[in-house]
């Protein structure tokens, strides 16, 4: 029997290990100071218990993060069959001199050993310091439309 939506355990299914070790970009959801929601692109860096990402100050997501700290992350593969890793939870936000470092470990997965340090070192130049947050999961869903389908598709198929 498969782990049920939601089962923190489902973090370490071979599929979500894959996408939390992917250099696909994750999809960052969150509340917007009017109770809209909002969706943006992040790096992300999983440390084995938390999603790390960071953003430079005077980034608007982060006054609205510390005002409502719950969000929800995807990352996905967009070819088929589609595999989607679907996280809930809150993130604590933290000022940080210089720059994370899992920012640089993300910069160098995303860009390569040859260009990261060189984009790290612009961010540091220009920045000096970021904003670091920290996603704790309370919830998880993996989706990879070959065993674990959205529930409206499984259950049409169990017919």
């Amino acid at each position: 029997m498969s782990t049920k939506q939601g089962d923190l355990a489902l973090l370490n299914d071979p599929i979500a290990q894959d996408l939390l070790q992917s250099n696909n970009v994750a999809h960052l959801g969150y509340i917007w100071f009017d109770g809209t929601p909002r969706v943006t692109p992040i790096w992300f860096y999983w440390n084995g218990e938390e999603i790390i990402m960071a953003s430079p100050p005077g980034m608007p997501k982060i006054e609205a993060l510390k005002q409502n700290p719950d969000v929800a992350l995807t990352i996905d593969k967009d070819e088929w069959p589609y595999k989607v890793l679907q996280i809930r939870g809150k993130v604590n936000v933290d000022m940080v001199d210089g720059i994370p470092v899992e920012y640089a470990d993300c910069a160098e997965r995303y860009f390569g050993p040859e260009v990261g340090p060189g984009w790290i070192q612009q961010v540091d130049e220009m920045f000096g310091r970021m904003f670091r947050f920290c996603l704790q999961p309370e919830w998880v869903g993996l989706l990879d439309f070959e065993e674990r389908f959205p529930e409206t598709f499984a259950r049409a198929m169990a017919g």
